[in-house]
């Protein structure tokens, strides 16, 4: 993708910012309370100096508005939509989990339905307590020998609809946690054959737009709204993210509504300057910067799919939920040594200093990003090496198994009904078949495994003591032990 260099190389929130945090003879009667790092602690000095803190600055006059933008934060929004390829931009310092959150809210109402895969991130959940629509949860395709669920299909998206004409949008998730990537285009025309908005979960996906070895970006597919965690590939601050709009599905007023509700009315400038840096560095250096990141995820994974008793997820001949692959994003299946994916990462976190984004039961999910090195990636695979020559006798392997936990139980209410009804507090064991009033998930990547609204199977909870038993983090539940659930009372 081409842009106008001169234009593209702007960077007017961190100028600003710079401009603010840097004069002098100036007395701030102003918040945060330290006033420019004049009162923050010497230890805070000491572990990140004084300069961070004299640009950590409220909306002064000079610094635009973010719920009004009218100057440098409107300039660098725009700046944005044409690097990202929308029409429209808005910055979110609340995380791509805000962003979530306001596209259900701009599209549906109490009552509403959305269409949307069951392995959604926990923010759809959110969304859909928050907005009151009812979700009607498509079951994603899975790989029962890898337990990794992908993407929806158009021709399951095409049977939902049929069966719920009267839907109000369709929710996807593209790429997944893993880098796969659905038939996008295929499922947006079918959407918009019901004249729909098409809204998609693009969080691990804002690295698209800049190389053309990399997945088609969702816009480019055919959605109509898309929400990218720039921070989780890009250059930006953690939190620092955006959504994206294109077409006229999506009523931008009350999107932009929705954002206001959601988003913190003291927003960093720190993270919206961040936001306008990367991006300026994606438009100037994309492509160059993610060749050079392609390039490296083709070595780690070229080198360790040689090492005996382990594999990488590549794309497949044929599959209807995997159409494409983020090559940037590797998972190693790591049951073939006969140690679950939770014990591998903690021993290569403690013991080599490699650390993965993502353990899960089989597999290891790696980030490979524009700030990854050649040592990087040689410290991956000497990791992986030590790995399975520690594992490699034959009485120690043992396959290690999961379960499909993507089905779509029974639930009797909506998260939102769930989540305001009156509950009480069961041992783990009497649960089963009771409606779930908590919002269980392992995290990351933070897909429930129970949800509000949803009745509670056998097969959910032996899914969840597997994984508190192979060691892996369990979020959203009242009791961390899991000796206790909640549930919605009789």
């Amino acid at each position: 993708m081409e842009f106008d260099i001169i234009s593209q190389a702007k960077t007017p929130i961190l100028e600003a910012l710079w401009q603010c945090a840097t004069r002098i003879n100036h007395a701030p009667f102003y918040t945060p309370g330290h006033k420019r790092g004049e009162g923050i602690t010497q230890q805070l000095v000491n572990y990140f100096g004084k300069a961070i803190f004299s640009a950590d600055l409220p909306e002064l006059p000079e610094l635009d508005n973010l719920f009004a933008p009218q100057g440098i934060i409107q300039e660098a929004q725009e700046l944005a939509a044409v690097a990202f390829g929308a029409e429209k931009t808005w910055f979110l310092v609340n995380g791509s989990t805000c962003g979530v959150e306001a596209a259900i809210l701009a599209t549906c109402g109490v009552g509403d339905k959305i269409i949307l895969p069951r392995n959604v991130h926990n923010s759809a959940i959110a969304g859909l307590i928050l907005s009151g629509a009812v979700p009607i949860f498509i079951a994603p395709a899975y790989d029962p020998v890898l337990d990794i669920a992908h993407s929806i299909t158009p021709e399951a998206v095409a049977a939902a609809l049929a069966e719920h004409p009267d839907a109000k949008a369709v929710l996807m998730v593209y790429p997944t946690y893993y880098g796969v990537c659905g038939d996008l285009s295929a499922i947006a025309a079918v959407v918009h054959q019901h004249d729909i908005p098409l809204l998609v979960d693009e969080a691990h996906g804002s690295h698209f737009a800049f190389h053309p070895e990399l997945p088609t970006p969702a816009l480019a597919s055919g959605a109509d709204l898309s929400v990218q965690s720039t921070h989780k590939v890009l250059g930006a601050f953690t939190q620092a993210s955006m959504l994206h709009v294109s077409g006229n599905r999506i009523d931008r007023d009350r999107l932009n509504k929705s954002l206001q509700l959601l988003q913190s009315t003291s927003p960093s400038y720190l993270l919206l300057a961040s936001l306008d840096a990367a991006r300026q560095q994606m438009a100037l250096y994309g492509e160059e910067l993610m060749a050079k990141t392609l390039r490296l995820a083709d070595e780690a994974r070229n080198r360790i799919s040689q090492i005996p008793d382990l594999s990488v997820l590549h794309l497949p001949a044929k599959s209807s939920g995997f159409v494409a692959l983020d090559e940037t994003r590797l998972t190693v299946t790591v049951s073939g040594l006969g140690i679950a994916g939770f014990e591998a990462d903690e021993i290569l976190h403690q013991e080599l200093g490699v650390t993965a984004e993502l353990p899960s039961l089989q597999n290891l999910t790696f980030i490979i990003s524009l700030g990854n090195t050649v040592a990087d990636i040689e410290r991956l695979v000497e990791g992986f090496a030590v790995l399975a020559e520690r594992f490699n006798q034959e009485s120690q392997k043992s396959k290690v198994k999961s379960q499909n936990q993507f089905g779509i139980p029974n639930s009797p209410l909506t998260p939102r009904e769930a989540f305001f009804a009156p509950t009480e507090t069961l041992p783990f064991h009497q649960t089963r078949d009771r409606i779930s009033a908590e919002l269980i998930c392992p995290y990351p990547p933070g897909i429930p495994i129970l949800m509000p609204g949803e009745i509670i199977t056998s097969e959910a909870l032996e899914y969840l003591q597997q994984i508190q038993a192979s060691d892996g983090y369990i979020t959203g539940c009242t009791d961390p032990s899991l000796t206790q659930l909640k549930v919605v009372k009789k």
